[in-house]
């Protein structure tokens, strides 16, 4: 190799290695004599420009968790225990606040049945609860401390409290003895009724389940309607023709507010929403929305007149009231085992508050740039 085979671009037929440096001519000389910081500044400006334009060449990744597992641990309940205690317990409350009404005006056929229903259900959601705790003193124990803060614990002083009520009334409407006692009772069991009939859409919704926890807003008025409409079902099984009218319009009013609460929920939740429309849960939703309705128009329309028409909604309302409560309870299972619920609506929440925060910014950085502008004109 000669002096000739030496060049600036290296030598002569031979490829430059990583460490050569090219030279190029330019305004300020070669590459080599533009070497110092202001080189580096463009290079950097010249690649970040590359990549702002550059096109993804992968689609965004598909969600997948860990080997396919839950994110969350799927509730361990038995659909029999915990969807029964549920329906009972919205079965009792409502019941009790139909037992006062029929008393004040005048029922005592449809009073005296929806007593002894209510104890009954509050006595059946009482023993759901503690089969599902596994031992009996493991309710005892709950009452060993009060915390407003937990549904749990305000809901077992509940029934601590409206158990006796609706006992009590129950025994004396039968018994004819102390009426005044018998009133006091009916009465304390009807303002309880309302929240054991819906405490326990709160405590559903105080967990980490989506189904659950998403649908907290329209869950408390669901339960309170599928509640009265059992409880409008059961008088209408048990109380006379002449006496059903209040039980009549209740259910119409029922199947009216868990018709909007169900279309709300699903309107608002979003992807979560397909859990109470597949599967299971899927099932058992339409039946009660079919149940429901037929049950309250057939009460309407042919229970004024026919105690067979009258009976046979009432068992209607009852079932469908049943079908919410196991479809709610099936469907929160299925949004707890399929990870997705549980991680796609959370990136969605992050992404929308932050654009929100973005465009809060922008909205200020606009603000602040319209005041000077306006500050300027003035001064001008």
């Amino acid at each position: 190799m000669t002096d000739s085979d030496v060049t600036k671009n290296g030598v002569r037929g031979e490829r430059a290695g990583r460490e050569a440096t090219p030279a190029g001519p330019g305004p300020g000389g070669t590459s080599a004599e533009r070497s110092g910081p202001a080189a580096g500044k463009t290079d950097r400006k010249r690649r970040r420009g590359k990549r702002r334009g550059e096109e993804p060449m992968v689609p965004r990744a598909e969600f997948g968790s860990y080997y396919g597992r839950p994110v969350i641990k799927a509730p361990g309940w038995e659909a029999t225990d915990i969807a029964g205690y549920f329906f009972a317990g919205g079965l009792a409350g409502a019941g009790s606040v139909l037992a006062a009404g029929a008393q004040l005006s005048g029922r005592p056929t449809t009073a005296k049945a929806m007593k002894l229903s209510s104890l009954a259900a509050v006595t059946a959601s009482t023993a759901a609860l503690i089969h599902d705790l596994g031992r009996p003193e493991r309710f005892a124990n709950m009452l060993r401390v009060f915390k407003p803060t937990s549904p749990m614990s305000v809901g077992s002083w509940l029934l601590a409290a409206y158990g006796p009520a609706a006992g009590a009334a129950a025994v004396l409407e039968t018994t004819g003895r102390l009426p005044r006692i018998n009133t006091a009772a009916t009465g304390t069991a009807a303002l309880l009724g309302p929240v054991v009939a819906a405490y326990t859409a709160v405590l559903a919704a105080d967990t980490a389940v989506p189904a659950w926890h998403e649908a907290h807003r329209e869950l408390p008025y669901l339960f309170v309607s599928s509640a009265t409409a059992a409880a409008s079902g059961m008088a209408l099984v048990t109380a006379p023709v002449r006496e059903n009218a209040p039980a009549r319009r209740a259910a119409l009013l029922a199947a009216a507010g868990e018709a909007a609460a169900v279309r709300l929920k699903r309107r608002r939740l979003g992807m979560i929403a397909e859990t109470y429309e597949r599967g299971k849960a899927g099932k058992l939703m339409r039946a009660a929305e079919l149940l429901t309705a037929g049950g309250a128009l057939g009460a309407a329309v042919l229970g004024r007149r026919y105690r067979s028409a009258a009976a046979v909604s009432g068992l209607a309302l009852l079932v469908g009231s049943a079908c919410t409560r196991f479809g709610v309870f099936h469907a929160g299972v299925a949004s707890a085992e399929d990870p997705a619920y549980t991680v796609v609506p959370q990136r969605e929440r992050r992404e929308r508050r932050a654009a929100e925060a973005a465009a809060r910014v922008a909205g200020g950085a606009g603000g602040d740039s319209g005041a000077r502008d306006g500050q300027d004109g003035q001064h001008g």
